[in-house]
């Protein structure tokens, strides 16, 4: 079973920048493509960003294109998402999230909270 376990998160005033970090217990993350997802009080989950098996290819949500960036380092099989220019919208519990690329078994962290105060 993966275990995916999100950290980073807190309280940031507007315009500041938080980075989270997924930590997977996986064998190697090149078997999995994987992302970040929001959700905030009263809201569905979002889609944020995110990264394919091979990092060919990267998405962002147009809100936070440009201000957020995702990365991954598979030796430390670690997911990352490093926000800037935070605003108020951006608040929300961010999930990371793991889709196996073989048989696209899905995985979820538990969340991690971040606030951006005004």
């Amino acid at each position: 079973q993966v275990q995916l376990v999100e950290s980073g998160g807190g309280l940031v005033k507007v315009g500041g920048s938080l980075r989270l970090s997924c930590a997977a217990s996986v064998s190697t993350l090149k078997d999995y493509n994987m992302g970040w997802f929001r959700q905030a009080p009263g809201k569905e989950r979002e889609f944020v960003a995110t990264v394919n098996w091979d990092e060919s290819a990267i998405q962002y949500s147009d809100s936070v294109k440009g201000r957020f960036t995702i990365s991954r380092d598979s030796p430390k099989k670690t997911l990352y998402l490093q926000m800037n220019s935070l605003k108020p919208e951006d608040t929300a519990v961010y999930y990371c999230h793991a889709e196996q690329i073989y048989d696209a078994s899905n995985f979820w962290g538990q969340g991690t909270q971040v606030i951006v105060s005004s």
